[in-house]
């Protein structure tokens, strides 16, 4: 099966660097990214098409022309700049209520999780007003259809910890 992933969030999240330890598992400083940027990697028995976007707010504009066929979106945060949640949730929550995404399980990586003063898990979604939406880490009961699989888990990608339970927890709703 092919997906069409989406890496969102703002800028200095984590993104890219997600994205080249998945394809090559090797970590190396980059610059930020300028354009989108696209890689297939495998994960499990999926192939995905991954798309990284500069999380620079004029970039955001150009994050709708690739909703079309997505299969599921990570959204990555950087838990330990505090001063930068509100704007992250403003993202997120343009992101979860467009129409275009309706249906599309979202995967929300806490990333930077190694750096002592980063928020926990419930300080995150607290602040992201995850709170209440969250869908629980195990399956999400597709019978229900007014209920998309949304799900928070914190991460390190420097590290290399975290996100391969998110991937694998988003991976399940990918259709076959």
């Amino acid at each position: 099966k092919e997906a069409k992933i989406l890496f969102l969030g703002l800028d200095n999240a984590g993104k890219t660097t997600l994205l080249r330890i998945l394809k090559d598992e090797r970590l190396v400083q980059h610059q930020p990214t300028q354009f989108p940027t696209s890689e297939e990697l495998r994960v499990g028995k999926i192939k995905l098409r991954a798309f990284d976007f500069s999380g620079r707010q004029i970039a955001h504009r150009a994050w709708p022309d690739y909703y079309t066929k997505v299969d599921a979106v990570a959204y990555l945060v950087d838990a330990s700049d505090q001063e930068r949640f509100a704007e992250s949730k403003r993202e997120l929550d343009a992101l979860l209520s467009d129409e275009a995404l309706a249906n599309v399980p979202f995967l929300v990586l806490g990333n930077k999780i190694d750096i002592p003063h980063a928020a926990s898990e419930d300080e995150l979604q607290y602040h992201l007003g995850l709170t209440e939406f969250t869908t629980g880490k195990g399956k999400v009961n597709f019978a229900d259809q007014t209920v998309r699989p949304l799900e928070v888990f914190m991460c390190s990608v420097v590290r290399k910890m975290g996100y391969g339970e998110g991937l694998k927890w988003i991976s399940q709703y990918i259709k076959y």
